[in-house]
This record gives C-alpha cells, sequence and structure tokens, in this order.
C-alpha cells in the first residue's frame, strides 16, 4: 500500500473531535460548498498537504454512535494528530454539542456512491500555467498526472489541494487519477476552463 499516506486503509486512529461552524461547507481542500454538512477538518498531520481532502472517515464515539464524514477542511494546531474537527451538524450526531470534545476512534470507508468524480482547473489557469483539482472522489486521491509530448508527467500537489504545471505543460490535456489503492483512471475531454466543475462519468472502486 505504498501510495497511502498517513491515513492507511485498514488502520484506526485514536483522537478526539471537536467542532466547528462549517457554514456551506467550504473549506481548506477548495471543494466548494458541499452538499451536505456531513463534513471534518483533518487535524494538520493527518492533512498532509491536502493529501486527506476527499476521504471519507467513519467515526466511532465511546457512547457507541457513529457517522462518516468527507474531509473538506483542515484543522491547524492546536488539533492534534488524530483530532478532527467536525461540522457542528457531524459531531451533534455523536453527543451533544455543549460537551466540547469526545474521546474518537476513525479509519477510511470507501463509501457507496452513485456519483462520479469531477474535474476543475484553478481560476486563472491557461495553456501556459494551470492548477488541477478532482472533486468527488471515493477514495483518496494519491497522484495526479497529465499527458505531455513526452509522456505521463506528475503533479506536485499544494496544501489548497490543487495539482500544479508550473509550466503549462499538459494544460487541457488528458489526466490520470490514481487513488491509495493503485487504481488508475484515464480522463479526457476535459477542456481548460477555468473554474468550471466537468464531469467525467469515472469513479474508483469501492474497498
Amino acid at each position: 500500500m505504498s501510495s497511502a499516506g498517513r491515513i492507511r486503509p485498514g488502520s484506526t486512529y485514536t483522537g478526539v473531535a471537536t467542532a466547528y461552524e462549517a457554514e456551506d461547507g467550504d473549506g481548506a481542500c477548495l471543494f466548494g460548498p458541499s452538499p451536505d454538512l456531513m463534513i471534518a477538518a483533518m487535524n494538520t498531520t493527518d492533512y498532509e498537504t491536502s493529501r486527506a481532502c476527499g476521504a471519507y472517515v467513519l467515526v466511532r464515539a465511546a457512547n457507541g454512535k457513529s457517522i462518516t464524514v468527507r474531509i473538506t477542511n483542515e484543522c491547524p494546531l492546536p488539533c492534534a494528530p488524530g483530532q478532527l474537527d467536525l461540522s457542528q451538524q457531524a459531531f451533534a450526531k455523536l453527543a451533544d454539542l455543549k460537551v466540547g470534545r469526545i474521546p474518537i476512534t476513525w479509519q477510511l470507508v470507501s463509501p457507496n456512491t452513485s456519483e462520479t468524480m469531477s474535474i476543475r482547473y484553478k481560476t486563472g489557469s491557461n495553456p501556459y500555467w494551470c492548477g488541477i483539482q478532482s472533486i468527488g472522489h471515493r477514495n483518496p486521491v494519491a497522484r495526479l498526472e497529465v499527458k505531455t509530448d513526452g509522456g505521463w508527467r506528475q503533479l506536485p500537489r499544494t496544501e489548497y489541494n490543487y495539482f500544479i504545471s508550473a509550466d503549462g505543460s499538459g494544460c487541457g490535456k488528458a489526466i490520470r487519477i490514481t487513488d491509495i489503492y493503485g487504481e488508475r483512471l484515464t480522463i479526457t475531454g476535459i477542456a481548460l476552463r477555468p473554474n468550471v466543475v466537468q464531469p467525467t462519468g469515472v469513479q474508483f472502486a469501492r474497498h
């Protein structure tokens, strides 16, 4: 499982859950408003330069209640490793908001979904510089590559969850996305249109 980062399939993590006002659900991952508010901010250590963005985690409280949330945000220090800052709506499904902090365990899950992934080019993208993000992926994304004249090129990832081609190579060309399980999806027909969410019709397999 070499392509998994700190958050590995089959591992259980221990920490605390806190709560924040998620408003429309947008956050450091820059996905935009969330269709639901079952979301959370991941502590900086486990956020791992946005590798955690879009991950689904099953959160269990000591009282036996559980909830699945999607990671859309980063919780900076003093959030500790293992800590999840849940939306108030998600926290309330585990405990009374007045409690403030509860001990939890959590693990990565690969949920059932009928949705397919989308691609968005960052505002300001052009043939000479572009940022690319994947939205709505079932499993965490480990790698994003673009097709260039010289073959596939892996793009570096930023903490704001875009993969950047600083010299423009591959911008507007085919895109290849690999999840942490090693499944690789090749996506074509995505136009270089900044800040437009473009559906792909494909999705990673369940695990």
